[in-house]
């Protein structure tokens, strides 16, 4: 009933998971299933399906077994939502000498941005992560950023028992992320806020890592103007300087999927995982208020 209940529902064409999950098949196959790593099921990855009209993927996976035993669900929404063929092998390439020219100068750029999402082995993803597994990311990720050096290094701040000066400043800074988005609050993602989460930033405010958002980790790499190879050789260097260290402290690794690129707990996120925006000076664009 729950699975009729979210198609009948849902009036948008563009839900791609009304596709893909069918009473006849799918669902019948799939709805009492559980994953190994956080019992996660079918019916919590659809819950933004369920409850919104306005979704496009309407999926969430709990962790990296989502991917594997809810295949017949995930492998052709991915491949539909990305263009690829079902064949197809993820590639990468963070080589910053291969970046040809920058953003021109007289633009009127203020900032450039460039994130990724990672997520280590052994742990759930957002949606399904196990309180225990969460606060064990949050902890292991501490004694990580602890490695870091030169230009990366900095200071780990748990939102669990944050000073309101230092709050503050990361408010003012648009550094901090907050509780109550509706998406994320059904798909899960919110389960015993703020336990097990936090911010990271280096002296520059140049290099940040958010742990236990949407993703385990979002990677940032930021800074005013639109020098966007010094925001990428940043990015690419802080990636590998994480991996490290998460690897060395726990002996774990980013989780990589042949096919699909680095595992994020939003379809649409795979590969490479990564968003870069800038932002800009539009003189006049509100003007008259339209």
């Amino acid at each position: 009933t729950r699975c009729l209940y979210f198609t009948q529902k849902s009036t948008s064409t563009l839900l791609l998971v009304a596709k893909y999950v069918n009473q006849d098949q799918s669902w019948d196959k799939l709805s009492k299933v559980k994953t190994e790593t956080s019992g996660f099921t079918l019916a919590k990855a659809i819950a933004c399906a369920v409850e919104f009209d306005n979704q496009h993927c309407g999926i969430y996976a709990g962790d990296w077994d989502s991917y594997k035993v809810f295949a017949d669900v995930f492998d052709p929404l991915i491949q539909e939502y990305h263009g690829i063929a079902a064949d197809a092998v993820h590639t990468s390439d963070m080589d910053v000498g291969k970046i040809q020219g920058n953003i021109d100068p007289t633009a009127p750029v203020h900032s450039t941005r460039i994130r990724v999402g990672r997520s280590i082995d052994g742990f759930g993803l957002s949606p399904g992560i196990t309180k225990d597994q969460r606060v064990g990311v949050e902890k292991l990720m501490s004694k990580a950023f602890a490695n870091l050096t030169g230009d990366l290094a900095g200071t780990y701040y748990p939102l669990t028992g944050m000073n309101e000066q230092v709050r503050q400043q990361l408010v003012d800074d648009h550094f901090l992320f907050v509780s109550g988005d509706p998406n994320l609050k059904v798909a899960g993602m919110e389960r015993d806020w703020p336990e097990g989460r936090g911010i990271f930033h280096n002296k520059d405010k140049t290099f940040l890592t958010w742990v236990n958002e949407e993703d385990q980790l979002r990677i940032i790499s930021m800074q005013s103007g639109g020098d966007v190879r010094g925001v990428f050789d940043r990015l690419a260097r802080g990636i590998k300087a994480v991996g490290d260290s998460v690897k060395a402290e726990s002996g774990k690794d980013f989780m990589l999927d042949a096919k699909y690129g680095y595992v994020h707990s939003c379809p649409t996120n795979l590969g490479t995982g990564m968003r870069a925006s800038v932002h800009v000076d539009l003189p006049g664009y509100t003007e008259g208020g339209s």
